[in-house]
């Protein structure tokens, strides 16, 4: 294989690369956490696979997210009611510090955490205005396949 060689950069290169890595940050880091939004919108999006939760302003800018693979479940845990759950209260203690007091909940999704998901928003405080689900429903589907001829 041979040796590894380890590249040490100097303190000004190190500089450089920090001055760019900051300048791509977004600026409403800052704005996001000095604002304080009472209410919001909470989108819970349930799948076979997994629960992610965002939390957006009246507008629709996205404040913060969470999802169970973010948390540390992996495989076949991050689709479980439990799984959804966390993910709820990693997202109340979020919203807690943002500011919001009164959520609007849309669900989407056929999983299993979407009723432990909004119990879970429920029970840690934030004040739900409404729940509407808004998965989405084939109105005619694709087209069938051609009649099998013998």
């Amino acid at each position: 294989m041979g040796k590894k060689r380890i590249i040490k950069k100097s303190e000004e290169e190190l500089l450089k690369e920090r001055e760019v890595v900051d300048a791509g940050l977004k600026k409403d880091i800052k704005t996001k956490k000095a604002l304080k939004v009472k209410e919001g919108n909470l989108y819970i999006s349930s799948t076979y696979n997994n629960t992610i939760i965002t939390l957006t302003d009246p507008l629709g800018k996205v404040l913060a997210w969470r999802s169970a693979g973010a948390i540390g479940f992996k495989g076949t845990k991050k689709a479980t009611p439990f799984a959804a759950s966390k993910v709820a209260e990693a997202l109340c203690l979020i919203a807690d510090k943002i500011g919001v007091l009164k959520i609007n909940v849309f669900v989407k999704g056929i999983g299993s955490g979407r009723d432990s998901a909004i119990r879970s928003l429920a029970s840690h405080g934030l004040q739900i205005i409404s729940i509407t689900d808004v998965t989405p429903v084939p109105h005619n589907g694709c087209r069938p396949k051609k009649a099998r001829r013998v």
